[in-house]
């Protein structure tokens, strides 16, 4: 699997990977050789991961100063402690979260993951409330070798998926 990671300031193949944890929280940088240099990462003491985050995900115009109505908290806010001061600024900050989530993640919402086994009942139950509807169906407009079938199916797929037991 090739490294599909881009750069979050300039988009570019990414070969420099930082991970800070600041208050038990991860945060992660990824960038390409030149902005690696560029903002000086190699020297750790000069080094803000908030402060990278909010200029990566600034658009190259000044948005200016944005507020969050609900606790008074600022970009510089942000910038300063790399956390926000309520969860209202989750909203009031969109504009620049998104698009520095959009190059981290998979999109900006939180899908989470389902287990293996969760998905496989999931579609196990899918599939047997789908024959059963196929089969009232086929009952009410008398389509019994369609029934039949469905029946037949409804049945084989329920032994498929009970534990089998030794005899």
């Amino acid at each position: 699997m090739a490294n599909s990671l881009k750069c979050d300031v300039c988009s570019k193949p990414a070969t420099v990977h930082l991970t800070q944890i600041v208050n038990s929280k991860i945060h992660k940088v990824d960038l390409c050789e030149a902005c690696a240099q560029a903002k000086g990462v190699t020297d750790p003491s000069g080094f803000s991961l908030a402060d990278l985050l909010l200029k990566a995900s600034l658009n190259p115009e000044p948005t200016g100063d944005i507020r969050c109505e609900s606790c008074g908290f600022t970009q510089q806010d942000f910038k300063k402690t790399g956390r926000f001061g309520c969860p209202s600024c989750y909203n009031h900050f969109s504009v620049l979260l998104e698009p520095m989530l959009d190059t981290m993640h998979k999109g900006v919402a939180h899908t989470g993951k389902v287990p293996q086994r969760a998905l496989a009942r999931k579609s196990l139950y899918e599939r047997l409330t789908q024959l059963e509807t196929e089969l009232d169906q086929a009952i009410k407009a008398e389509r019994y070798e369609d029934a039949a079938r469905y029946r037949d199916e409804l049945h084989q797929v329920k032994q498929a998926s009970s534990p089998k037991e030794d005899a």
